[in-house]
């Protein structure tokens, strides 16, 4: 209705474009953040926004704290042994809002992590995108396999991006998840050259996505972070900075 609108506007009166040029850009800003850890304080608990994301069959949940690393402020993310994540719920168009930006730190790798095994489905950091349920943009089978885990599981994400942090296999693989065709990993960085030092990254999820799936992405519905090691038995410590989506790549 506001394209409608706005497209009146310019027909009727031609010297109005800039006008809605304006206040189209004034509606859609820029950028959206979804994750300002900094303007937090430390040791207040869960950031304003998000919640414990935790699993039935894991006992032990990865302790998250706000923390002051240098100057920032971020979520410091310890795992012993244990797995559970933040979440926090959103509702963006991807192609409104293709890239997202954000930034960790890992203080170690995972000696057994294996992005292509169950027992070895752990990561030091990862950033989860997940995807709501739009049946006119998923084909039949894919349907007929969502209601059935929905059946089982109750309400689940139709699609998730997971970007991960791995030990070995090759920055820039898309695998599916060792444990559902439902979520696919993306390895953003691969090896011991980067831990200890912050890194800044940026993906383009709705490419990302139809590189994963080989469809067009529905809205997402969440962002998550999460460091876990329940299936490796190993210790790790991360860091989380502010997560932030905009239209434009740097």
């Amino acid at each position: 209705m506001e394209r409608l609108y706005a497209l009146t506007i310019v027909l009727v009166f031609g010297s109005a474009v800039v006008l809605g040029v304006q206040v189209a850009q004034a509606q859609s800003p820029a950028s959206l953040e979804v994750a300002t850890f900094s303007t937090s304080q430390p040791g207040s608990g869960l950031p304003e926004g998000w919640k414990p994301l935790t699993f039935k069959k894991v006992p032990k949940q990865t302790l998250y704290q706000l923390v002051k690393d240098g100057e920032a402020l971020v979520v410091k993310a310890t795992s012993e042994a244990s797995a559970s994540g933040l979440t926090k719920e959103v509702r963006i168009d991807p192609k409104d809002y293709p890239i997202i930006r954000w930034r960790w730190k890992v203080d170690s790798l995972l000696m057994n992590s294996n992005v292509s095994r169950k027992d070895g489905d752990d990561y030091p950091a990862r950033l989860y995108i997940t995807f709501e349920y739009d049946p006119d943009k998923v084909g039949f089978s894919k349907k007929l396999k969502y209601k059935a885990g929905r059946a089982i599981f109750g309400d689940i994400p139709i699609g998730a991006l997971n970007y991960i942090w791995e030990t070995k296999t090759p920055v820039g693989t898309i695998i599916e998840n060792a444990y559902t065709d439902f979520a696919q990993m993306i390895v953003v960085e691969s090896g011991p050259q980067k831990v200890g030092t912050w890194v800044d990254e940026e993906r383009n999820i709705y490419e990302d996505y139809k590189k994963a799936f080989s469809e067009e992405p529905p809205m997402i519905n969440g962002v998550a972070i999460m460091s876990d090691t329940d299936n490796t038995k190993e210790r790790v410590t991360a860091y989380y900075g502010d997560i932030t989506f905009t239209k434009r790549p740097r």
